[in-house]
């Protein structure tokens, strides 16, 4: 009883300190979107999912010097803040108005996700990934980061540690994009249109595509938040097939025969309320101010997750994983950013979807 009492303290604490640095991250966003608020700039450029793992990361070396890091974790439940945040970010996928105004942003999202999918796939499978490794990988590049990295992670039983690797090779990269890409899109003339659809095809994370098309312009930003978010829709599509692929094909018994039950267990079944929470902002079940709220809710659980993140982030762990993810994920960024700068070309340029 003592030991179960003193486990539910530890977490209580562990998630309170949680909550407490996602304030602070809410505030130093706040405070730095201001500070360059006079340079053109509409929101934070250093993107708060990088001030919450840096936050994070201080925190965990903190109490990993204090002997007191292991007392705490059972509070950092950064999967749960990634699938409740997830699940509410859905609130912002209008499939109405992607099939109004995203003819083209469909099609891209189509072509970039199943290319850059299979280009990962096949990269680290020479490379002999993990396959669950290999699965969040291909899927984080190819549709959206983070999001798409732990809808995979559910369907194919991926490690923590392996969803936090890929996690923090997302927030890492996902910056240097969001502030390179503009400035690359204008040295070679891109239209606002084109770049858009450029910047969301390739950059990983929601928050750092807006960044990018409102850094370039009105238009740029509202053709890569179609597009990006027509990749987030494919997310339930991914996570169903990969939950088949490995039930039938890496995980098969040869005794046993694959069942649409075994199937159905493994799907991660989050990925049921994120279609519905999509489905219900579409139809306009939802008012303008629940949507709003959820995603603002949705922002607040995604800090927490990569608050959480940075406290149980353990360099040695990553260390031990070696190089080779480190190749693969930036071998198939840059393949992605050349396929997606093609993509963007051929159908908003040249096809003017």
């Amino acid at each position: 009883m003592t030991a179960n009492r003193g486990k539910a303290l530890g977490a209580a604490l562990g998630f309170s300190l949680v909550a407490a640095l996602a304030v602070c991250v809410a505030e130093f966003d706040v405070g730095i979107a201001k500070a360059f608020a006079g340079r053109g700039v509409a929101q934070n450029p250093l993107e708060y999912p990088l001030v919450a793992v840096a936050l994070g990361l201080v925190a965990n070396a903190l109490l990993r010097g204090t002997k007191t890091h292991d007392s705490v974790q059972p509070g950092f439940r950064t999967e749960l803040f990634l699938k409740i945040g997830l699940v509410l970010m859905a609130a912002g996928l209008n499939i109405t108005a992607i099939a109004k105004q995203g003819a083209g942003g469909l099609l891209q999202a189509l072509v970039l996700v199943t290319g850059v999918f299979f280009f990962t796939w096949w990269l680290a499978t020479r490379l002999r990934l993990p396959p669950q490794l290999k699965a969040v990988m291909a899927c984080a590049v190819s549709i959206c980061g983070v999001s798409a990295a732990i809808a995979a992670a559910g369907a194919v039983l991926a490690k923590k540690k392996e969803i936090t690797y890929v996690t923090a090779l997302v927030i890492v990269t996902a910056l240097p994009l969001m502030v390179l890409m503009p400035w690359l899109a204008r040295a070679i003339g891109l239209s606002e249109t084109v770049a858009g659809a450029w910047f969301g095809g390739n950059i990983d994370t929601t928050a750092a595509v807006v960044g990018a098309g409102t850094l370039y312009g009105e238009t740029a930003q509202q053709v890569a938040s179609v597009v990006k978010m027509a990749q987030n829709a494919l997310i339930g599509v991914a996570a169903f097939f990969l939950a088949t692929y490995f039930v039938v094909k890496v995980e098969r018994v040869p005794s046993e025969r694959p069942s649409p039950g075994l199937i159905w267990q493994r799907f991660p079944k989050f990925v049921l309320g994120f279609l519905l929470v999509s489905i219900l902002a579409s139809t306009g079940v939802l008012s303008a101010g629940a949507i709003a709220a959820l995603k603002t809710l949705s922002k607040w659980a995604f800090t927490a997750a990569f608050v959480s993140i940075g406290l149980e982030l353990s360099l040695k762990e990553l260390g031990a994983m070696g190089w080779k993810p480190v190749v693969v994920y930036l071998s198939a960024t840059v393949f992605n950013t050349v396929f997606a700068l093609g993509a963007a070309w051929a159908i908003f340029g040249l096809l003017g979807l």
